[in-house]
């Protein structure tokens, strides 16, 4: 490496360096979301699997409160430090496939400060883990090419493995790779190459687990996330939502730089055929779906997360490699120039906005439900209500108030969805000392469900509690005391997909 190249290598790693320190800053302050502290549950009770989703997630969470304990901080610590090898990664993926150091610096800077990356890996979901996997899958791709060498395909394997174990979504890499192989002819030879195979072997004995909890629990992980779309619903309005969606999680200048690139690549302006097909399968098959996807449901934003890295390596290519007519070239040399303090800027914005709602001038945004400000003082009121009526548990309606009301109540209060039991299997029933005496149920207002009189001889409405983000009332919930059940407290309904 000359002293150019090890001045890049330094530079890129500094900025990665900056751009986590920043997340974990915001990290410490923000309110935990609904969905993390579901997750968080799961990490108290490590499975094969979960009604959702495979356990990673758990893992990743669990790994972080050993850490830094049961806090925001130690939720998401680790799956923020993950952004350390999935640059390392991508950096090394975008110099092997297209012989390019400021490629390959670009690429890891670029996959950073998109909010997919910079949000996704400081909120825990799924993606977080499944975003770095995919990163390592690529980088090991790019070895395999490099290399000859087919003792790269086990390492293949193990990135599609961690994968499979974050989300289904990895399903996809599967048939890209395949197609991948297919359509470069130099490459045709590994599909009847042992380690090919082994490869895929060493993935399948990663995700045993998910398939033998599955097994064991009716398949419903499997039937829930692969059944969300079906062909007989067919809505094309949620196709709007995709490119305004990706365009804002990409950040607009990255978003830019990346179809440049996607383009190029497929006009042929930039690298080897390996390389040029690698980076689009890995885009496009798992886009194709979505695309189809959204012609029958909706699409997350979070959910492209796994093209994320081919296309902030495109992205790259589009700023270094590619000539451009004056004009084109003008926008990509402003797209580069202003990718990094624009990237940051917004995320700085978006947590503000988070934690405050100041930027709305307090009305309502699309942060305001998921993000739990001003939970901690709705569950002391909550606690406070709890101790006065002597109420040994805390049923709530929902998952997410289950996790809320579970992280913030003192540690060892009984909480528990009195619904939707498959979705705590993991996690056992309550004691049944604790399920004996007066129980208080927490419910949303707005809620059409009833305060389960049909399940006690007794209903008291008690009070209300509001949660508040300044002076916006985000959610109001009503606390009704329950006494002398008549059965069963909870609803064994099974889910839609097992009915």
């Amino acid at each position: 490496m000359t002293s150019n190249e090890a001045r890049v290598a330094l530079n890129t790693g500094l900025t990665i360096l900056a751009l986590i320190a920043l997340r974990l800053i915001a990290a410490a302050f923000t309110p935990i979301t609904f969905d993390e502290a579901y997750y968080w549950m799961w990490s108290k009770h490590l499975a094969g699997g979960y009604y959702d989703h495979p356990p990673m997630v758990a893992v990743v969470i669990r790994l972080g409160t050993l850490i830094a304990g049961d806090t925001e901080l130690g939720v998401r610590l680790v799956s923020i430090l993950l952004a350390l090898p999935m640059s390392w990664a991508i950096y090394q993926a975008g110099a092997i496939l297209f012989g390019s150091r400021r490629v390959a610096a670009s690429s890891a800077i670029l996959l950073n400060i998109t909010l997919m990356a910079a949000v996704g890996t400081m909120i825990v979901t799924p993606d977080a883990p499944l975003l770095v996997a995919s990163s390592l899958l690529l980088f090991a791709l790019a070895k395999v090419l490099q290399t000859g060498r087919g003792v790269w395909w086990l390492a293949v394997g193990a990135a599609a493995g961690c994968a499979l174990l974050s989300k289904y979504t990895a399903l996809f890499f599967g048939p890209a790779i395949l197609i991948w192989l297919i359509a470069v002819p130099k490459l045709r030879h590994w599909l009847v190459s042992p380690w090919l195979y082994l490869g895929g072997l060493v993935a399948l004995a990663l995700f045993a687990p998910v398939i033998l909890w599955n097994a064991e629990h009716d398949w419903v992980s499997f039937i829930k996330q692969m059944g969300r779309a079906r062909i007989e619903d067919f809505r094309p309005v949620f196709i709007a939502e995709l490119i305004p969606t990706q365009i804002a999680f990409a950040t607009p200048l990255v978003w830019v730089l990346g179809a440049m690139g996607l383009y190029a690549l497929f006009r042929r302006r930039a690298g080897a055929l390996p390389a040029r097909a690698l980076v689009n399968v890995t885009f496009w098959i798992i886009v194709a779906y979505f695309v189809w996807h959204s012609l029958h449901a909706r699409v997350e934003a979070n959910w492209f997360a796994p093209v994320y890295p081919a296309s902030a390596i495109a992205a790259a290519v589009a700023a270094h490699l590619v000539e451009w007519e004056p004009r084109w070239q003008r926008l990509a040399d402003f797209c580069r120039r202003w990718a990094v303090p624009a990237g940051v800027l917004m995320f700085v914005l978006l947590v503000v906005q988070a934690n405050s709602g100041v930027l709305s001038g307090y009305r309502r945004d699309a942060t305001v439900r998921s993000i739990g400000v001003g939970w901690r003082e709705t569950a002391d009121a909550i606690e406070a209500a709890r101790v006065r009526t002597g109420a040994t548990c805390v049923l709530a309606s929902d998952y997410g108030t289950t996790g809320w009301l579970a992280f913030h109540l003192p540690k060892g209060t009984c909480v528990a969805q009195h619904g939707q039991r498959i979705r705590w299997v993991n996690m056992g029933e309550p004691d049944a000392v604790e399920l004996a005496g007066p129980l208080l149920y927490v419910r949303e207002v707005f809620r059409d469900d009833a305060p389960l009189t049909d399940r006690f001889a007794r209903v008291d409405k008690i009070g209300e509690v509001e949660r508040k983000r300044g002076p916006l009332v985000i959610e109001t919930y009503a606390l009704h005391l329950m006494q002398s059940p008549k059965g069963d407290i909870f609803d064994r309904t099974p889910p839609p997909e097992l009915r």
